[in-house]
């Protein structure tokens, strides 16, 4: 194995790390705040809510990220409308057209995972909240939404590795995220081993990183839940 090649293309490795560091966690924020209104729709009994909600989530949980992206980046590009339009300049840079497609998707799935947490809140917190007084928008902004999110750390943990690794398709789209720049090295020297092992240790470190600031966040926020010994 060739260290030297390595140790001579880190700086192009943190480059490439800092652009994936970037677009995951923008990606999360915005889909995040897109995946709430989805939630609260999706268990809405107005089908005229509930059902482009449902449409929504179906349809980005069901199809590959790397289809939605070249759909978003190389099928929008040929529409006449989009290039005639203000939107052009957004939908010709891969970045933005790779922030949109991952925003999209992990809000199909993180939309389903606040859903999921709400339905499963205990009825005695909802019941207790109730006989406070509270109201509807009381109840569902002081009790229902914290208890929720708290019971869901678990589960969009995983949701933020998966898209984690799911960004390294933003590389097929020109992109220098961490799988681009060890495209680049291969392309230059032709070692695809110590190329592309350099990557996944690169992720591997940010999943590792992933992992411990979740399970901070679940012993705080959990550590009640836990049996006493």
């Amino acid at each position: 194995m060739d260290f030297l090649l390595i140790f001579e293309n880190l700086d192009l490795y943190w480059q490439g790390a800092l652009t994936t560091v970037k677009l995951v966690t923008l990606s999360l924020l915005l889909g995040l705040l897109l995946a709430l209104p989805l939630a609260v729709m999706r268990r809405s009994g107005n089908p005229l809510l509930r059902l482009p909600a449902w449409s929504y989530i179906y349809v980005f949980r069901g199809t590959p990220l790397l289809i939605q992206l070249f759909v978003i980046y190389y099928g929008f590009g040929q529409l006449e409308a989009i290039k005639q339009s203000l939107l052009w300049p957004f939908f010709q840079e891969a970045y933005w057209c790779a922030l949109l497609a991952f925003t999209l998707n992990t809000a199909a799935y993180t939309a389903e995972i606040i859903r999921g947490a709400i339905e499963t809140t205990p009825e005695g917190e909802l019941e207790a909240a109730r006989a406070f007084g509270m109201s509807h928008g009381q109840i569902f902004r002081r009790i229902l939404l914290p208890s929720a999110f708290r019971r869901a750390l678990p589960a969009y943990s995983n949701e933020v590795i998966f898209l984690l690794h799911g960004s390294a398709v933003a590389g097929i789209i020109t992109l220098v995220d961490i799988t681009g720049a060890a495209r680049i090295v291969n392309s230059r020297f032709y070692n695809p081993f110590e190329a592309f092992i350099t990557a996944a240790l690169f992720y591997m470190a940010l999943t590792f990183v992933v992992i411990w600031l979740f399970k901070r966040l679940e012993n705080r926020w959990l550590g009640h839940l836990r049996a006493r010994s």
